[in-house]
């Protein structure tokens, strides 16, 4: 059951700072593109008793993945059967509650089985804290103070999809002054920018009238900011100042769940459905399509690094291209299906499954080199965060019928 009023456990109140070199302060990272700070001295094996700093019951279900900044450790849940949506603070050196604060009640829609009403990952500036919850077929958008307290709360816009039942993904991102939240449908879908401080739309644009789950991401990429989304047999490029158009290209699938990761004056991104398709295309506007196959990272992202991009397909292949003309490098079976999102630390990426293994390998397109294969729980579906010589991962685990999620702390 989630607290209608912000508990703490710990005295006092959590002063606020800008979000630093050691934290996770958004989905994705800090960088938005699953790549760590470098030289991190985390474990690349582990297990339920071996290199766990601590372990936390988490109370209800969701696949929000941690956001990591300063002394805590944030996360949205929901309780399912009671309809209550929330977001939870930990202690980052202990692992114990510090607050748990109820955003929405009610208005729960149906959704796919695999999916969470707690599915967007939190934001944080430092200061404050963004979630965004499917209810009441719109998509609410709240903003908390780092001690729990609800400062405002808006309606993003409408969200009622009804050809797919499948649910909401797509977490809130930071620029300037704004939050920028996505809804793709088939009703007609928007990406809108709203004032942090009060929660005032300052623009809104409306998207093509097809489901997708993306989450959106500014990269500064051929050389100006752009605000990119795949996803509506699209990869789309913003101005996220204003919202206006810059550029779209006709490519990949209808529904993509991965974030675009980016590299040089190129952008990937892969979907699934109605069919399988990665692709790699100009971000200077052409329009030109530099590379496509048939392989699918439906709900996954990918991680580019060295001019290589790397992702284990939702079947559980690994996959290593050249960016530049999208040449095989390797594959390798693995085990899927996977949802979570791979995180580059260094030269060495770690993915999870959805049954909780998470496979460590070495970010080289000569081989697959492998140096860990771990199993915590048996699920896992948010991706984990890695910051301050931690690994933040959250999992579940299943005891007959009962499930119970948990969030564990792993270092050397």
């Amino acid at each position: 059951m989630l607290a209608v009023v912000a508990t703490l456990v710990f005295a006092g109140r959590l002063s606020a700072a800008t979000p630093e070199a050691n934290d996770w302060p958004v989905w994705r990272g800090p960088q938005s593109n699953g790549i760590a700070q470098p030289n991190q001295k985390v474990p690349v094996q582990w297990s339920a008793t071996k290199s766990v700093i601590w372990k936390t019951k988490i109370p209800g279900r969701g696949h929000s993945s941690p956001t990591v900044v300063g002394s805590r450790i944030f996360l949205a849940t929901a309780d399912e059967q009671r309809q209550q949506q929330g977001v939870l603070a930990l202690d980052r050196q202990t692992g114990e509650q510090v607050w748990i604060t109820e955003v929405s009640s009610g208005g729960f829609p149906k959704q796919h089985k695999k999916n969470t009403q707690a599915t967007a990952t939190i934001a944080c500036d430092g200061e404050r804290l963004f979630t965004t919850f499917h209810n009441h077929e719109q998509i609410t958008i709240a903003c908390l103070s780092l001690d729990g307290d609800i400062l405002w709360k808006k309606s993003a816009g409408r969200f009622h999809p009804q050809l797919y039942e499948y649910g909401y993904a797509p977490s809130p991102i930071l620029y300037g002054d704004t939050v920028i939240v996505a809804a793709d449908y088939e009703k007609g879908g928007w990406i809108a920018a709203l004032d942090r401080n009060t929660g005032d739309e300052v623009w809104k644009t409306k998207r093509p009238s097809l489901l997708s789950f993306s989450s959106p991401v500014v990269a500064n990429v051929a050389g100006r900011e752009q605000l990119l989304i795949s996803g509506c047999m699209l990869i789309s490029s913003y101005d996220p100042k204003t919202g206006q158009p810059l550029w779209d290209v006709q490519a990949t699938t209808m529904a993509t769940c991965g974030t675009i990761v980016w590299d040089g004056d190129l952008v990937f991104a892969s979907g699934g459905y109605p069919k399988p398709e990665t692709v790699a295309v100009k971000a200077d506007g052409s329009k030109q399509i530099v590379w496509t196959n048939n392989q699918k990272c439906y709900e996954q992202s990918m991680i580019v690094a060295g001019g290589h991009v790397y992702c284990i397909n939702d079947t559980g292949i690994a996959y290593c291209w050249r960016g530049s003309d999208g040449e095989e490098m390797w594959k390798e079976r693995l085990s899927g299906p996977v949802s979570a999102s791979p995180v580059l630390v260094g030269d060495t990426i770690y993915q999870s499954n959805e049954k909780g293994t998470t496979y460590v390998f070495k970010a080289n397109p000569e081989k697959y080199e492998q140096v860990g294969m771990n199993q915590l729980g048996d699920e896992s579906f948010a991706s984990p965060a890695i910051c301050g010589d931690r690994i933040y991962l959250r999992v579940a685990e299943n005891t007959g019928n009962n499930r119970q999620e948990y969030l564990y702390c792993l270092g050397e």
